[in-house]
């Protein structure tokens, strides 16, 4: 005998989860939250997605899929590094600064402090950061190659660089600064980058 279907969309389920951790923390967020939210009981939560953390883990993975994935897509479809980086701090203020959506970046704002008990989700965050710092360093390592910028341009430091301003713009936008003002300084932070084009 077949097995009974679940009675609950898992994508809508895991969606309310991932608006939840973003809105208020991977520790915001109890069991109890959990069963509100998802109005599903904790043993459904339990069986569908296994523990809060491995729930969470999947929520950041649904966040890097759709929203949180412009970073990603920007620097493998734009044709050159200034063109993807110009892109991603308009994507991603676009993103952070949303109506009626959580404010800043899930990735940045979910897990910056925990208890010892939950160090390893807030080391698994920092991996995914650093993780896009390392993309950035490697997009601009090939426009070096490729003779869009300088031979001595040091894609170290302009990675770290716009990995700052992404980070500090999803704390601006959680904390309110308006949209406008933080479109006004994207000209400003790509004269960087734009002084070691060739």
């Amino acid at each position: 005998m077949a097995g009974r279907p679940r009675e609950f969309d898992r994508h809508e389920a895991l969606t309310k989860a991932r608006d939840a951790f973003w809105s208020r923390g991977y520790e915001g967020v109890s069991m109890a939250d959990l069963v509100s939210t998802l109005g599903l009981a904790s043993a459904r939560i339990y069986a569908a997605f296994g523990s809060k953390e491995a729930l969470f883990r999947e929520a950041v993975a649904l966040y890097h899929a759709e929203e949180g994935g412009f970073a990603t897509r920007a620097l493998a479809e734009e044709p050159t590094a200034q063109q993807a980086i110009e892109r991603t701090l308009y994507e991603a203020i676009e993103t952070y600064t949303r109506k009626e959506r959580p404010q800043g970046c899930m990735v940045v704002s979910a897990a910056t402090n925990c208890t010892s008990e939950n160090a390893g989700v807030r080391e698994w965050l920092a991996d995914c950061r650093l993780r896009r710092t390392a993309s950035l360093v490697e997009r601009i390592e090939r426009a070096i190659a490729e003779g869009e910028l300088k031979p001595d341009a040091d894609a170290q430091m302009l990675g770290d660089y716009y990995a700052t301003v992404l980070h500090g713009l999803s704390v601006q936008a959680r904390d309110g600064v308006p949209k406008q003002r933080l479109l006004a300084m994207i000209p400003v932070v790509m004269q960087i980058i734009n002084a070691v084009r060739v």
